[in-house]
């Protein structure tokens, strides 16, 4: 997605516009020690449902945080790993979680109803993306006067649109889309070459996406989270695991990884470059990366 900001944040960052509803009939697995394990696909594999080409988040090679936070799960609960892939896009949780070809999504927004999510394991927020070094890269929200009349990229359809129009910057702003399919397009990856090229100002981006993109570009680009916004909604969300409504046994075991395991969890969201935030909306950095979200 990699709301990435999310739902409708979900719906702005993942393109998660699925529905749970008809969904396949429920199974119940038991493990080599007796347990039951309700509505698993199989008790003994971790099966993920995954964006095959989504990065930073997952892809088919392994090589999104999202894998490696699966990779980590797989290893503490001693199971095989496996994957589910679907382009995020329309029908996502339908085809992968609602029709039991998975058992979680590594990436789901608090207050989403289209699954059942687990305790957070990641607050972040959308950024501002500038050059470093620039005029712009000392600014922290879109209220900024340093902003008018400058072009800047935005994804269509996410909650800083709304932001940006009520600080008239949708004027010169240039627009990327939504909906893709990630197997074969970017719109994060074209803004961040249109910033690149000077061809954009700046750009706001999901945090996630912001932070990896920022990171890989040469020279490194500066990214700011932007925590300090007054008008539109609120730029800043939770993430953690999306579940089947059903699954409680399920959800109460990941919340348990979550929970014994956030400080190798936070070394590898740190590792890609995603802007973690405490709960007072401080950066939570390498030498603070064992606090919860």
């Amino acid at each position: 997605m990699r709301i990435v900001g999310c739902r409708p944040v979900l719906l702005a960052l993942l393109g998660l516009v699925g529905s749970l509803a008809g969904g396949g009939i429920a199974r119940a697995q038991v493990s080599d020690q007796g347990e039951l394990s309700i509505e698993l696909v199989d008790a003994k594999v971790l099966r993920i449902c995954a964006d095959p080409r989504n990065l930073p988040f997952s892809n088919e090679k392994g090589e999104g945080f999202e894998n490696k936070i699966g990779e980590l799960f797989a290893e503490k609960l001693q199971k095989k790993l496996d994957y589910m892939f679907f382009p995020q896009a329309t029908g996502f949780v339908r085809m992968t979680l609602a029709a039991h070809r998975c058992d979680v999504i590594m990436g789901f927004p608090q207050g989403d109803d289209l699954a059942q999510g687990t305790n957070p394991y990641y607050r972040t927020a959308y950024a501002l993306v500038t050059k470093a070094g620039g005029e712009l890269d000392q600014v922290t929200t879109l209220e900024d006067e340093r902003l008018k009349g400058k072009h800047i990229g935005i994804v269509a359809g996410t909650p800083p649109a709304t932001n940006m129009a009520a600080a008239g910057l949708m004027g010169n702003a240039k627009p990327y889309p939504l909906m893709i399919d990630t197997r074969y397009d970017s719109s994060a990856g074209a803004m961040m070459d249109d910033l690149a090229k000077g061809e954009i100002d700046a750009g706001v981006l999901w945090g996630p996406m912001a932070g990896f993109y920022a990171k890989k570009a040469n020279p490194p680009l500066h990214v700011t989270p932007l925590v300090k916004e007054t008008t539109g909604p609120k730029l800043v969300y939770r993430i953690g695991m999306g579940v089947r409504g059903s699954d409680q046994n399920w959800k109460r075991q990941l919340n348990r990884l979550i929970q014994e395991n956030q400080p190798a969890i936070n070394k590898i969201l740190l590792d890609y470059g995603v802007p973690l935030l405490d709960e007072n909306d401080r950066p939570i950095g390498p030498e603070t990366a064992t606090k919860s979200p």
